[in-house]
């Protein structure tokens, strides 16, 4: 795939700086044209839609011993070429 191609591209998330789960849009197991053409069946797609596919691994409830996100964590997480975004965890308020 050539470069910046969507079907080639480094996955990453990392919990307070801390490496956690790497990947590779290549080991999808559709690709992405394939996705945008099923879900376009469904629905009409627009500019900025995303297409929540699933994780690459490194999942902390199957870590030994699990670890799951705090409030404070911040992940870190981006695709080559697409970009990076940055989350703080805050606590669930019931109300």
């Amino acid at each position: 795939a050539k470069a910046g191609h969507p079907t080639s591209g480094a996955i990453w998330l990392d919990v307070n700086g801390e490496k956690r789960q790497r990947g590779n849009t290549k080991t999808m197991i559709f690709d992405c044209r394939h996705l945008v053409w099923y879900c376009s069946q469904f629905f009409v797609m627009e500019p900025g839609d995303v297409i929540i596919t699933g994780t690459p691994p490194g999942v902390g409830a199957g870590m030994k011993p699990p670890q799951f996100l705090n409030p404070g964590d911040v992940m870190t997480l981006g695709i080559d070429k697409l970009g990076e975004q940055r989350q703080r965890v805050v606590a669930h308020s019931a109300g």
